[in-house]
């Protein structure tokens, strides 16, 4: 997962959730920007979007968000996985 944070943010929401998977803190938006989620409403903000990768470098799956709150549940990522 990547959020557009500071590494500190990051660090610590994942350990107030307890998230236990790799995490990307993207604070200057590089790779939002080059999966396209950035800037998509014009505001400046990157997207929530989420991707499954597989071991070949393929998006498998992906949700992007249609607004700055339309984030995906875990559930659908966890249902998507192979």
């Amino acid at each position: 997962m990547v959020v557009s944070a500071s590494i500190e943010r990051v660090e610590g929401w994942c350990q107030t959730a307890g998230v236990d998977y790799p995490m990307l803190a993207d604070p200057n938006q590089t790779v939002s920007q080059a999966y396209g989620m950035h800037n998509l409403l014009g505001a400046g903000v990157t997207m929530p979007s989420a991707f499954i990768i597989d071991t070949g470098s393929n998006i498998i799956w992906h949700h992007v968000g249609e607004h700055t709150a339309d984030y995906v549940r875990a559930q659908a990522i966890v249902d998507n996985l192979p």
